[in-house]
């Protein structure tokens, strides 16, 4: 419940979320793990609009990783039919609550109908300001990284680019996430204590929080939790707080 927010100390900007479990939780209840995907979904929704009606900036969800293809061809073309069915879903109600789409990873693999879908979702939501909701599908983070060389490789062989002006901050505008803060916390469900090649440059300084939860049973009570946690942690980012130095010897 939000009242357990401690509206005194800065929200999380940025969520980003491995959604880990369907499989097992259907197996426990005697479906097939397609069954857990579906409930998942309902998951998904829970989430988006808790994060969007507490004031989170960004929500990032691995939906589909580039290692997942290699998963049997049944499984990989129902996860297909369940994103297209949730953005025909879900698309007017995102526009409702002012939630912008977006989606990084390799999307040129996508069946050209879950592609239509998605393009068309993101258009119809890209005025939305109450906050950015990002799909990460058929998404890998050495492939983004392996991505971003190679456009600044080309840049430095046309000679637009020297190869001494390469910064963090100028590799990172050629990140997918390019215009989003990096996340503050990444969450994943499951009880697996991985990061799965999931936004391997953005989450440097990332908070971790690794639930036993499988994903369709997770709830707004353990986001906002998680939320609560995150608020009382110290982030420092590398550096010494003034009342640490002051007890420095010299």
């Amino acid at each position: 419940m939000t009242e357990k927010l401690n509206r005194d100390e800065p929200l999380p900007r940025h969520i980003a979320i491995i959604m880990d479990g369907n499989g097992r939780w259907a197996r426990q209840h005697g479906h097939i793990r397609v069954k857990g995907h579906e409930v998942g979904a309902e998951t998904v929704d829970m989430v988006v609009s808790c994060c969007a009606e507490i004031g989170i900036e960004v929500l990032t969800l691995y939906a589909f990783s580039s290692e997942n293809w290699l998963r049997p061809a049944f499984e990989v073309s129902a996860l297909m039919r369940l994103l297209r069915s949730y953005l025909k879903r879900e698309t007017d109600r995102l526009v409702e609550q002012g939630i912008r789409l977006r989606a990084i990873g390799r999307l040129e693999r996508l069946d050209s109908a879950v592609r239509r879908e998605l393009e068309r979702a993101c258009a119809a939501t890209a005025a939305g300001r109450t906050m950015t909701l990002n799909l990460a599908i058929s998404y890998g983070g050495r492939d983004e990284i392996c991505d971003a060389a190679a456009a600044l490789a080309r840049k430095a062989a046309a000679g637009k680019l020297e190869p001494e002006a390469i910064t963090a901050e100028l590799f990172a505008e050629h990140l997918d996430t390019a215009g989003l803060p990096d996340p503050d916390i990444m969450i994943r469900t499951g009880g697996e204590y991985r990061i799965s090649n999931f936004l391997l440059w953005q989450l440097a300084y990332t908070e971790l929080y690794f639930s036993n939860t499988l994903w369709p049973d997770f709830s707004r009570q353990e986001l906002l939790g998680i939320i609560n946690d995150f608020q009382c942690r110290e982030r420092r980012f590398g550096r010494v707080l003034e009342e640490e130095q002051a007890g420095m010897t010299p």
